[in-house]
């Protein structure tokens, strides 16, 4: 094997660390965000090319920072988003892909790519486009936002699935061979931003307001970590729906992570069996948090305890794993603690202020009829 050299090294880690850091800020400033850690996916490859290196394995990586990312932004549509029909697209088409690529992991099959688009990304930007300049709450109907998700399915991520991970076809490399590629597809998109200038833009509601990139403020009552933890307080939060969700959620991710980490030795159940305990034991914390009232603002300083938390869990798992015989992977398993951490924080944040703005409906029956509430 060729050694790495200084440059090389340094290039390696300015590319993982620019595809580390860019999706944390899909939060605050979800489009420009999103559109950089697509960018970066799109580019990392040519940029290692251009530089005359290949970094080995890093496929895996690629694969891994993609699913980093697209979580990310899921999470933060509990935080940001104000329409829930939105959100509730948003969330089968996140979690169908996840399915989908766990399904892929664990049987090679391609075409499973094909069947399972990732049309979330497309689906969110689509969204904060129409946020930059009108109010996503005033679209209340679920049937345009299905509509949206369909045309985004249909005709830009079936053929673009197609291309990458059925005929497994490069873009730039097709360009090198068929110059007059790059050509067509400058018409291709010139002609779908007229379709959408001439079409999609007079049946847009008039703009709301100026433009904003910026994610909007959170609701006024859940805008304090101390509003956060009485509404913590309020609920059943080690054993809820949220709780389920975060298991399926980090589960799934771990499953994936663990196809393309070296030196794993647990199976894919163990794994998601271990992350469903880390899930419930961090939200036992944050419930003990809350009664404590020890209220964290800072998101550095609560994903720092947490990251402490679940390593001293990890170095005990290590010490009855040896005691026992077993073998564990401290350094996987501190991979995972980060992942875990930066999870179910940003979940445990996001989920009090989605809630907040769509309380479930509570059924109340009284003696002669019934009535919904909020």
């Amino acid at each position: 094997m060729t050694p790495v050299t200084a440059g090389q090294a340094a290039l390696f880690l300015a590319v993982v660390g620019a595809r580390f850091v860019v999706p944390l800020f899909i939060p605050r400033f979800p489009l420009p965000a999103i559109i950089g850690a697509l960018v970066l996916d799109a580019v990392d490859q040519t940029i290692f090319q251009f530089f005359g290196y290949d970094p080995p394995g890093y496929q895996g990586y690629d694969k891994a920072m993609d699913v980093y990312y697209l979580a990310i932004a899921y999470l933060s549509t509990m935080r940001n988003w104000t329409s829930e029909p939105a959100i509730r697209v948003a969330k089968f088409l996140y979690f169908y892909r996840l399915v989908g690529v766990v399904a892929f992991e664990l049987t090679g099959w391609r075409p499973l790519l094909l069947i399972f688009p990732n049309t979330f990304e497309y689906f969110f930007i689509a969204y904060e486009i129409f946020r930059v300049r009108r109010d996503p709450a005033r679209r209340g109907e679920l049937r345009p936002w299905v509509v949206t998700a369909a045309v985004i399915w249909i005709f830009i991520k079936l053929p673009q699935e197609w291309w990458i991970h059925v005929a497994q076809l490069d873009f730039t490399e097709a360009v090198a061979d068929f110059p007059w590629l790059a050509f067509a597809t400058g018409v291709v998109a010139v002609a779908l931003a007229w379709v959408a200038w001439r079409w999609v833009g007079p049946r847009l509601p008039a703009p709301d307001w100026a433009w904003r990139v910026r994610a909007d403020a959170l609701p006024e009552e859940m805008d304090t970590a101390a509003e956060r933890r009485q509404w913590i307080l309020g609920r059943r939060w080690v054993f809820s729906t949220g709780t389920l969700e975060k298991v399926v959620l980090v589960g799934l991710i771990s499953v994936i992570y663990g196809q393309v980490l070296p030196g794993r030795s647990s199976t894919d159940l163990q794994l998601f069996l271990a992350m469903a305990v880390f899930v419930v034991v961090n939200a036992a914390g944050s419930l003990w948090m809350a009664r404590r009232s020890r209220a964290v603002e800072s998101v550095a300083v609560a994903f720092a305890l947490r990251t402490l938390l679940n390593s001293a869990l990890v170095l005990l798992a290590d010490w009855l794993l040896n005691r026992e015989g077993g073998d564990l992977n401290l350094g996987n398993a501190l991979f995972f603690v980060l992942l875990l951490s930066l999870l179910t924080l940003l979940d445990d944040r996001y989920r009090p202020v989605y809630e907040a703005r769509f309380p479930p409906r509570v059924i109340t029956v009284g003696s002669e009829a019934g009535s919904e509430t909020r």
